[in-house]
């Protein structure tokens, strides 16, 4: 393949990206990474993006390249396999993105990294990755108000007139649930696994262990209605929609995994939730007791000393620092506490070596890590699939910006899918943290809800 330096052409500016993507949201390999309503100023950046000229599918050991069409095999590392592929070349450092690699990176992708127990039911069956590498992107930047048309293709032309339109958001076929929503624990046996890892707490396993139920309808018709309504109801800076060999990622995340810029990693792990009140003296009070919760910034200091040590894997000695711990952001449905470590990424290490570094997410898994993920494929009925990976972009730059895919819907053959989990220490009581779930839950589950078949 031959990669020119990227061009650049000013396009006009909407204030809602989605009604851009809309236009190429039913080709395969389309992707919209979504900062959130504008109006909202919850994030500054979208990237939208179709077409890429190579691809990575990993199923198990082994990995899919399509180069032009053209298909080869591979049992090499996911991570270094795409670093291999991805050229690296600088343009316009006022964007974040200007080509690269994008896509998703599923939880299970961890199995490539480290041995771990196989007992829960795969009912996911889709990859453990998708990534393509995007010559061209639209680049949204809602603080200046301006979008741009980066880097290059065959039809740059085509691509000018299509994106200069004011397209009105279209959907192919109406999104219907057809099916009533199906958890895959009762409370009962919620509580069971609860207790388990409180044992294993107190027999000194574990400090946290994250434990998720999942949701599960039937459905049919054009997924990217639905993701239309779920960032209008639970808009979050970390959102983002994937369309991909027979799957779509319909994500509202609120929150960041890694991101790299200019050599400076950043991560921002939440650990600790309150649900929203519709009364502000009420909603206030609900931010005042997550930031005074001993138990809750006590979960979350333990995320943040093991993604600490984490990124210093890939950082500079000494230069890992957490400069904010322990602020209230609030969202759509629930106040998260969020604590940021930084570091600066160690020379020759680049974005996928820091990403394979940390990978998954320490906040969704508990710590010590790899005993957390153990316990949590021995409770857990069914594999996370998507949920709690992460979408991400790899820039020809060397940057790089991830999410942890929570508050995440996967869907693919006639079934949508969902999870919502949370941290359990010591002092965790059962009957809050099953509630937590369904805080987490409500937007996705108001989402189903509204497209329910009469």
């Amino acid at each position: 393949m031959v990669f020119n330096s990227p061009q650049r052409y000013s396009l006009p500016y909407l204030v809602d990206s989605a009604r851009l993507f809309s236009c190429i949201a039913a080709e395969p390999w389309a992707i919209f990474l979504d900062s959130g309503l504008a109006e909202k100023q919850q994030g500054r950046f979208d990237i939208l993006a179709s077409q890429p000229v190579c691809t990575f599918v990993t199923e198990g050991e082994k990995t899919t390249l399509n180069i032009a069409g053209e298909l080869s095999y591979s049992a090499d590392d996911p991570f270094t396999l795409i670093q291999t592929h991805l050229p690296a070349y600088d343009d316009f450092p006022d964007l974040p993105f200007n080509g690269g690699a994008m896509g998703y990176f599923g939880y299970d992708l961890g199995r490539r990294l480290e041995t771990l127990p196989t007992l829960a039911q795969d009912a996911e069956n889709i990859p453990d990755m998708a990534v393509g590498i995007y010559l061209w992107a639209v680049v949204v930047d809602h603080q200046l108000k301006k979008s741009y048309l980066v880097g290059n293709a065959p039809d740059w032309s085509g691509l000018i007139e299509q994106f200069s339109q004011y397209p009105e958001t279209t959907h192919s076929k109406p999104f219907q649930v057809t099916g009533s929503v199906q958890a895959n624990m009762t409370e009962a046996e919620y509580t069971q696994a609860f207790n388990k890892i409180k044992s294993y707490l107190k027999e000194g396993d574990c400090y946290q262990v994250n434990l998720a139920q999942r949701f599960v309808a039937e459905c049919e018709g054009d997924c990217w209605t639905a993701y239309c309504y779920l960032r209008q109801i639970n808009s979050a800076p970390f959102s983002g929609y994937f369309n991909v060999q027979g799957v779509q990622i319909l994500s509202s995340s609120p929150e960041r995994f890694l991101q790299l810029s200019a050599g400076i990693v950043e991560t921002k792990p939440i650990k600790g939730t309150r649900p929203r009140k519709d009364n502000a003296a009420d909603n206030q009070q609900q931010i005042t007791d997550l930031k005074n919760s001993s138990k809750d910034r006590a979960e979350n200091v333990m995320i943040v000393d093991l993604l600490r040590n984490d990124i210093s894997k890939t950082c500079v000695e000494g230069s890992v620092k957490v400069p904010k711990l322990f602020e209230v952001e609030s969202y759509a449905t629930v106040h998260h506490l969020v604590s940021t470590v930084v570091g600066e990424l160690k020379t020759p290490y680049q974005a996928l070596d820091l990403l394979r570094s940390c990978f998954p997410g320490g906040s969704i898994t508990g710590a010590p890590k790899i005993r957390a993920m153990e316990i949590i494929e021995e409770l857990e009925p069914h594999r996370r699939g998507v949920y709690c990976g992460s979408l991400a972009y790899i820039g020809f730059n060397g940057n790089m910006d991830s999410s942890i895919t929570i508050r995440t819907l996967v869907h693919s053959k006639g079934r949508i899918r969902f999870w919502a989990g949370g941290g359990i220490v010591t002092d965790s009581d059962c009957a809050e943290e099953y509630q937590e779930t369904f805080d987490k839950a409500a937007a996705m589950l108001r989402l189903l809800a509204k497209f329910q078949a009469v």
